[in-house]
């Protein structure tokens, strides 16, 4: 997989499946709906229009079905009829499962997706998903001939026009996001410290024309960033605070993507077990997430300033690796006693998001992060748990992880009920909770919100992605297809346009139009 190219086209040309294998998707119902004369060209002269009906009558989704075609060389493959209403209609993760085991092997290969025009997007992202990026077979190494995957939608429904080229640059550009993150979150600490986390920042700079900002080192400590500091001090290589900035003419808010980057999080001195330490190359995952959504987002348009923060350390043991009972300063000025050297994620975060509000002016923060164990058993491993203070911004999230494939639900958002889990006798707050059976998740999005202050006036949406930014060893991409939605409505891409749930307020009060006027064309 490592070696593939994709590619979206509008039609993938006629191939018999001896030279071009394909494997076509979609559910039973859509399917059904797809006339023989559509994708023939793919399949004879050695799957018939009867066999081919034969498959597709034999087809018995329980959730997900498959039936060869001819050989190993083509193959049909339908996802569940129905989805509960905490899934995405496109059942994006039912299309990567099936596209891993049922893509038939070769040089060349086609998949067609047949769905609904609402569902391309997430079904794009899902797709990417299934092409991982990094490896270090040896057998990988020695291959230097790229496979090629085509995959063309056949669209049903209303509107079942071809996809336009600007379409297929988006679903090129959001793929490349997806697999671009999820290469940074497999590739091991060795090759991916925080250099090499800053190389790969400088790289998609360069491409969208933009220079970093970059804070490091000993200049974290001077300037107050007590948290991102505290946590890297003790690695080989420096923490670092760096942001990428897209400030077009026009624009009329500013948004702030916060992203936690830790490279590797051995626990540090509250050191991790030996079996809970391997996998923590991808605590970056938050910033891998924001930086792959960062570059697709940017290439198609946003209207708005954007910026991407990321907040990079290693969290190592050494001499100078912060102790509990140590009080740090915060980039808030707040101080923080040290009771879990283990809860560091929090730690650079709070430092990001006050960034992104003192020195950014942001109206819209978002941090996203690999955050809590307690996430998985909170909202499972196919959802982000969201915390927001925004009702509004709640509903959107989790309509945006519908219609992008990238799932969420919300946690429990009550900080005068919680935030008392962090009360200090030395400090403004400690870092880690008194009671580890209260609302772990919750209690841990909720530090990085008191550091903004509850009575910040901005949207403050916080995404922890701990459990879905891997499927067993591999990493996912996760986050990447969840932003592009989330704020799609600030792109001049019509297909972002259309699965973004936010627009123009409906039904609001005039005095409370008039307070979140800046929030208007994203609420």
């Amino acid at each position: 997989m490592a070696n593939v190219v994709l590619e979206f086209k509008a039609s993938a040309g006629d191939s018999e499946p001896q030279s071009r294998p394909v494997l076509i998707i979609g559910q039973q119902s859509n399917l059904q709906q797809v006339s023989w004369s559509q994708i023939k060209g793919k399949l004879l002269p050695v799957v018939s229009k009867e066999l081919w009906q034969a498959a597709l009558n034999a087809l018995n989704p329980n959730p997900t079905d498959s039936c060869p075609l001819y050989l190993n060389q083509a193959a049909v493959a339908s996802l569940p009829s129905r989805v509960s209403r905490h899934n995405s209609p496109s059942s994006a993760h039912f299309v990567s499962r099936l596209v891993r085991s049922c893509l038939p092997g070769g040089n060349n290969r086609c998949i067609v997706m047949v769905c609904e025009r609402s569902d391309v997007f997430a079904s794009s992202c899902a797709i990417a998903r299934a092409f991982p990026i990094f490896s270090r077979r040896s057998t990988s190494s020695h291959r230097t001939e790229k496979k090629h995957v085509t995959v063309e939608f056949v669209l049903i429904g209303q509107d079942s026009s071809p996809l336009d080229a600007s379409e297929l640059e988006c679903l090129s550009n959001a793929a490349d996001g997806v697999r671009l993150a999820a290469r940074i979150v497999d590739t091991p600490c060795n090759e991916m410290n925080t250099d090499h986390f800053l190389d790969e920042i400088k790289a998609v700079g360069t491409d969208l024309g933009i220079t970093p900002v970059i804070i490091r080192g000993e200049e974290l400590k001077q300037r107050g960033f007590g948290g991102i500091y505290g946590v890297g001090k003790a690695a080989d290589h420096a923490p670092a605070l760096a942001v990428l900035s897209h400030t077009p003419e026009g624009a009329t808010q500013t948004i702030a993507w916060v992203g936690k980057g830790i490279v590797y999080d051995t626990g540090g001195l509250s050191i991790k077990g030996k079996t809970t330490m391997p996998g923590m190359k991808r605590d970056c995952g938050g910033a891998a997430a924001i930086l792959g959504a960062f570059r697709a987002t940017v290439k198609q348009g946003f209207k708005d300033n954007l910026h991407a923060v990321f907040c990079l350390a290693e969290n190592a043991v050494g001499p100078l690796a912060t102790r509990p009972d140590d009080i740090h300063t915060l980039y808030s000025g707040k101080t923080v006693e040290i009771n879990n050297t283990d809860a560091e994620g929090r730690l650079v975060l709070a430092d990001g998001v006050v960034y992104a509000s003192k020195d950014l002016l942001a109206d819209i923060i978002l941090d996203m992060a690999t955050l809590t164990g307690a996430q998985g058993i909170s909202t499972g491993k196919y959802h982000a748990a969201v915390m927001t203070n925004s009702e509004q911004w709640e509903v959107a999230c989790v309509r945006a992880g519908r219609s992008s494939g990238d799932l969420a639900h919300p946690l429990v958002y009550c900080p005068e009920m919680h935030f008392s889990e962090f009360t200090s006798a030395m400090a403004d707050m400690k870092n880690s909770v008194a009671d580890r059976e209260n609302a772990q998740s919750s209690c841990a999005g909720l530090f990085i919100g008191s550091h903004l202050g509850f009575d910040w006036p901005g949207v403050w949406v916080h995404v922890d992605i701990a459990s879905p930014v891997h499927a067993g060893e591999r990493a996912t991409g996760f986050g990447v297809a969840l932003l592009m939605a989330l704020f799609g409505q600030a792109s001049d891409d019509s297909m972002l346009n259309q699965v973004s749930p936010l627009g123009a307020f409906t039904n609001v009060p005039d005095d409370q139009m008039e307070r979140d006027c800046k929030r208007r064309r994203l609420v």
